[in-house]
């Protein structure tokens, strides 16, 4: 067994739930708004041609008020996205060190071989990181509800929380095959950007030692490969789950008719403003969970 990939510190399963569902609280406080806004520009049908439309998709009834008023408009569904995104950032970055720790101990002399011992340990990291995202899917209701009071709050017609569990039941699952075949590459391309970020220009042995700059500079690899990556399949995504409850649309009906009325270009809807917006919160978190999940397991000694 090659020493280069077994020098990874482990942190206790404590320290990595701290650190992450930390990071998921930052995230959701300082981000919830611009979430919002990438998520209507994906929802919106047909091109942007005027700064008037463009405020009109952001803040649609609300675009004639004052601009402090509209900005506190950006806040649907705060309840929905604080647990979502917490239980998802725990998940997700507390979980994938496990899956990694499985894949180490158990297939490290094929990787080793296969890729060679340095892109090997990247690729376990990214390959861990894809299981964890297609299990992610567990989450989906809460992301459901989160991306409905986002962008078609109408869709709840005054029902409470549990009331749509009821009511919905197994519908709130509705996409759940297009998410994961978007968090599968999409985590692949976080953590295996991430990874041989630390690798190759950092050339760390111990991904754990890295410092904050290390992290925040190889999170900006990962972050932007993972959006590029699962942009199409998430804008499908978007639009399966913003629909009306008893409306639904399947995502083969929603890519063939963008395909058909929006051209190619519409699978890429919202890129720009979420690597500009989204790009930087999945930074921001990803670099706060590998900070200060070494942190927490230092303080908890």
């Amino acid at each position: 067994m090659s020493p280069a990939a077994t020098t990874d510190k482990k942190q206790s399963g404590t320290a990595r739930v701290l650190g992450s569902a930390s990071a998921g609280i930052c995230e959701i406080a300082v981000f919830h708004p611009v979430d919002t806004i990438s998520k209507r520009l994906m929802s919106n049908h047909g091109k942007i041609s005027s700064l008037t439309q463009l405020n009109t998709v952001i803040f649609r009834e609300h675009a004639a008020k004052p601009l402090v008023s509209r900005a506190f408009t950006l806040f649907p569904g705060l309840g929905y996205a604080a647990c979502y995104k917490i239980l998802q950032r725990v998940y997700k970055y507390g979980g994938q060190p496990f899956a990694n720790e499985f894949l180490t101990k158990n297939f490290q002399d094929c990787y080793d071989s296969w890729f060679g011992p340095k892109t090997g340990k990247a690729l376990m990291s990214a390959t861990a990181g894809s299981l964890i995202g297609i299990g992610e899917v567990v989450l989906l209701p809460l992301d459901v509800l989160k991306i409905k009071r986002q962008t078609n709050p109408e869709s709840f017609r005054g029902r409470g929380f549990f009331k749509i569990l009821a009511d919905e039941g197994f519908g709130l699952y509705r996409g759940w095959g297009w998410t994961a075949a978007r968090n599968a590459p999409g985590s692949f391309a976080l953590f295996g950007g991430n990874s041989f970020a630390k690798e190759y220009i950092f050339g760390l042995s111990d991904y754990s030692s890295a410092t904050w700059t290390q992290n925040f500079v190889t999170s900006i690899f990962g972050a932007s490969a993972s959006l590029i990556v699962s942009a199409p399949l998430d804008v499908i995504k978007t639009r399966i789950q913003n629909k009306n409850f008893d409306n639904p649309e399947s995502g083969v009906t929603i890519l063939k008719n963008m395909a058909k009325n929006e051209g190619i270009g519409s699978f890429f809807k919202g890129l720009t403003p979420k690597l500009l917006t989204t790009g930087p919160k999945l930074v921001f978190s990803f670099a706060l969970a590998q900070s200060l999940i070494p942190a927490f397991d230092n303080l908890l000694k």
